[in-house]
């Protein structure tokens, strides 16, 4: 590790230079790679200056025990076993730092709920699962924007598809693609009986303009009046963008922007990233076999967790996580599952490293 880490420090400090070329700084595109790459590099390098210098700490202050007596060889054994404890945690973050990236960190990231099974109650549960993902947005810094929405009769959603950019997107947000389950009394149902309902969750990471190349011939475009629930009109005009990629069959309908340029717009958006994930999953043409892999059929039986309203309860089922924090989850505090499904998987591709 420590070769390793004396090549990155030799790394850091020529990115350094060459950020300040004034010829890199004129390449725009050239000079978003290095700063990128200097960001990467920085929370490295102060770990691995940082833990050089607590290993001589370390050193130095076993090497003084044996010339100390009484209570200065006991502040002295104090001050070596904080310097080993410090290069075993530093020790353990560069590890996880060390690790190959995922060639989405970084990205933008684009998420489509639905509601799946259990009828209008399972578009109410779409509805409060966008309501989580915009709390959680806030709470992380990231900027959320809704590219389409087809609201329900009861104020659900059929379906949603928004926009999340920041940083840490695609690393939190990867983790929340699949069937979501939720245990309650819905608001449909006079008994009081407690239903199961789910709705899907799928992530997509956002295409950059050079990764995916559409050809217009591929591309039919349809456009049509956008309407509200229940088919209601909602605008006059023919605004809404529904692009079908023929060569695929993927199929892109947005309505909610004021026009129809805007519409389609973000309808590309959409596209691009659904074939850049096709792609990135080795899958030569439909995205429903990408697709099925994060959301399966939308089952209740197919969950990767589960909303217990009567026992305030969120179960995470890939990782055997229970905290009964359901009120504040649902409010958008999803950090601690977040967290936990982060270092599960670094502690998983750790033990898999050579």
């Amino acid at each position: 590790m420590l070769e390793r880490l004396e090549g990155l420090e030799r790394e850091f400090g020529d990115v350094e230079a060459r950020l300040a070329d004034p010829d890199v700084f004129a390449d725009q595109a050239r000079y978003r790679d290095l700063a990128k790459r200097h960001k990467e590099l920085e929370a490295i390098v102060a770990r691995s200056r940082e833990l050089r210098q607590r290993s001589e700490d370390a050193a130095t202050a076993r090497e003084m025990l044996s010339e100390l007596t009484g209570d200065d060889r006991e502040l002295m054994r104090v001050e070596a076993a904080e310097a080993d404890a410090d290069v075993e945690r530093l020790t353990a973050e560069l590890e996880v730092l060390l690790l190959p990236k995922d060639p989405n960190d970084g990205r933008n990231v684009i998420v489509e709920i639905r509601g799946a099974e259990g009828g209008e109650e399972a578009n109410l549960f779409a509805r409060d699962l966008f309501q989580m993902y915009q709390g959680f947005a806030q709470r992380q810094g990231w900027k959320l924007e809704v590219l389409n929405a087809d609201p329900s009769d009861m104020g659900g959603y059929n379906e949603i598809t928004l926009q999340l950019a920041g940083d840490s997107a695609w690393t939190r947000m990867k983790h929340e693609a699949g069937p979501h389950r939720v245990q309650r009394v819905p608001v449909t149902e006079s008994q009081g009986r407690i239903h199961t309902s789910s709705a899907t969750v799928t992530v997509l990471p956002e295409a950059d303009e050079v990764e995916v190349d559409l050809d217009p011939n591929d591309l039919q475009v349809d456009v049509y009046r956008s309407s509200g629930p229940g088919g209601q009109s909602v605008n006059t005009t023919d605004s809404a963008v529904r692009i079908t990629h023929k060569p695929t069959g993927i199929v892109v309908s947005m309505q909610d922007q004021k026009s129809q340029l805007q519409n389609k717009a973000k309808a590309l958006v959409v596209l691009k990233s659904r074939l850049l994930k096709a792609e990135q999953d080795r899958q030569s043409a439909e995205l429903s076999d990408a697709r099925k892999e994060q959301v399966g059929g939308g089952g209740r039986s197919e969950k990767v967790r589960t909303y217990n309203f009567k026992e305030n309860r969120v179960s995470d089922h890939r990782i055997g996580l229970t905290i009964y924090k359901l009120d504040k989850v649902l409010a958008g505090e999803l950090d601690e599952v977040s967290d936990a499904l982060v270092h599960d998987e670094q502690a998983r591709r750790l033990t898999e490293e050579p």
